[in-house]
């Protein structure tokens, strides 16, 4: 039972560490043009 002390704030922090990146990511625009991302794998150079 004395190891909850020590997983529960681990769980915590890496949910929200996960929250941090999800919101970096779209603030910097990774996910702006989803459709361009699809047909420019198709296009050859």
């Amino acid at each position: 039972m004395t190891v909850l002390i020590y997983l529960v704030p681990a769980a915590v922090s890496l949910g929200m560490l996960g929250l941090a990146a999800f919101l970096w990511s779209l603030r910097s625009g990774q996910f702006d043009d989803l459709e361009g991302a699809r047909w420019r794998i198709l296009d050859e150079d």
